[in-house]
């Protein structure tokens, strides 16, 4: 089978170069490596003075300015530029964590899946909270997800992440695409869009891939005032299905795993986030009656609301 990676890169560092080692290593070849990069300056310091053309010959490298990127059109862009029936999109500091991601990703894709996403795995680094996130939102069991779950699932039926995610071309090019122009969830939307077309979503729990932050309370609140306008920009997709139900649950289980592993001294503060999320998540769904300057105060993107 034939794959083509997107990665859209923004600042990279090193690790990019392991990122590219271990994709080498994946037991499916892959076809080329793309990668739309925001801004040709961060990019041309990290080759600088390496054999980075040599060293990896199957990775083309596109560079637009960052008033250019957008979550959408850029990997639209990326897409464009692949020809492969199977194409995976990742981001810069997604490390496969075995050899067999592709494979694996790959197999979920043959069972029928318009797209089927990894597994993400915390980092050595990361906080206890983020740990127990990275479990509850990618835990160990596969799943496949379509439109009789939705009443189910509500808007976790809809989840995908293009962390790590694998797309049938045909089916890609059938739906129209990623959207356009969005500041955020962009896998989400496609996602949404392909099951409500009849297709399924798989999560595959054996595609692994190590990726986690730890964002703290402010990071968390600009981040979820984009997700919140992302979903208000999108009603016929999000207003349909339960979305503050999975954050309940979510908060009901964490709560639960703090004071099971004698660590309630940290409830208060992961409270705390939770009230930090909410508050953005809420403020970002009304964002079209907020001033423009509250908005650009809340954001995460401030470029994309210059465009």
């Amino acid at each position: 089978m034939e794959i083509d990676i997107i990665i859209p890169l923004y600042k990279p560092g090193r690790e990019l170069f392991t990122l590219l080692d271990r994709l080498k290593q994946q037991t499916i070849p892959i076809n080329s490596i793309i990668l739309m990069n925001t801004e040709e300056k961060y990019f041309a310091r990290l080759v600088y003075g390496t054999d980075f053309d040599h060293r990896y010959k199957n990775v083309r490298v596109y560079h637009l300015s960052k008033r250019e990127f957008d979550h959408g059109m850029t990997r639209r862009k990326g897409v464009a530029r692949s020809d492969a029936p199977v194409f995976v999109m990742m981001t810069q500091d997604a490390m496969p964590a075995d050899e067999f991601v592709l494979e694996k990703l790959a197999a979920a894709l043959e069972q029928g899946a318009a797209v089927a996403y990894a597994r993400q795995l915390p980092d050595a680094g990361c906080s206890v909270l983020e740990r127990f996130g990275r479990q509850f939102n990618y835990p160990e069991k596969s799943l496949v997800k379509s439109e009789k779950d939705v009443e189910r699932l509500g808007i976790k039926a809809y989840f995908c992440s293009n962390v790590c995610a694998a797309y049938r071309r045909d089916i890609y090019d059938r739906l129209g695409g990623f959207v356009k122009h969005t500041i955020f969830n962009e896998d989400m939307i496609y996602a949404a869009g392909a099951v409500k077309a009849g297709y399924s979503i798989a999560y595959e729990a054996q595609a692994r891939v190590v990726h986690s932050h730890n964002y703290n309370c402010s990071q968390q609140f600009h981040r979820n005032f984009d997700l919140g306008v992302s979903q208000a920009q999108h009603p016929e997709i999000f207003s349909g299905v339960r979305s503050e139900a999975e954050g309940k649950r979510m908060v009901k289980a964490a709560t639960a795993y703090l004071e099971k592993n004698h660590m309630r001294r940290k409830i208060p503060y992961f409270y705390l986030q939770c009230f930090c999320k909410y508050a953005g998540y809420l403020l970002g769904k009304h964002y079209a009656k907020l001033p423009r300057k509250l908005v650009l105060a809340c954001t995460a993107s401030p470029d994309y609301w210059k465009q």
